[in-house]
């Protein structure tokens, strides 16, 4: 009968191979992450998040006023537009997506305070009736609900 067991010589067979052998490929984690240009899916989310913020109480709101739900949908697509369109033209003269989100974001709210700041200069004068969505835009009538 033979021995079950392994002899010495045997365990050479068992080495690991060679550094000769093709070792299987490595996974490259350079993989390419964009910020800029936000998705469709990222924008609807700014602008839910503006609209959120213009028509229910907050810091903002306590200060300023809050707006209808209608009237801050129509504000904050029109922010977000403008906004957008500003930072694509500075994205095209920059590659760093960092300081292109960075624009971007200071935009929106650049435009949320001039419009509630508008807006609230409107109502003190006595002409809340006539809203303007948007100072960088031309101005845009919209009755308070």
């Amino acid at each position: 009968m033979s021995d079950p067991e392994t002899k010495p010589d045997q365990e050479s067979s068992l080495a690991p191979p060679s550094s000769t052998d093709a070792s299987p490929p490595q996974p490259n984690f350079a993989a390419s992450f964009t910020l800029w240009p936000p998705t469709q899916r990222t924008r609807e989310a700014v602008i839910n998040r503006l609209i959120e913020t213009l028509s229910t109480s907050s810091v903002l709101s306590k200060r300023y006023g809050t707006m209808s739900a209608d009237e801050s949908s129509v504000t904050a697509r029109q922010i977000e537009d403008e906004a957008f369109s500003v930072t694509d033209v500075f994205s095209s003269s920059d590659s760093d997506s960092i300081k292109i989100l960075e624009v971007y974001s200071k935009e929106i709210s650049k435009r949320m305070i001039e419009t509630v700041k508008a807006r609230s200069s409107l109502a003190d004068d006595g002409n809340a009736n006539a809203v303007t969505a948007s100072p960088a835009a031309d101005a845009v009538a919209v009755s308070d609900s």
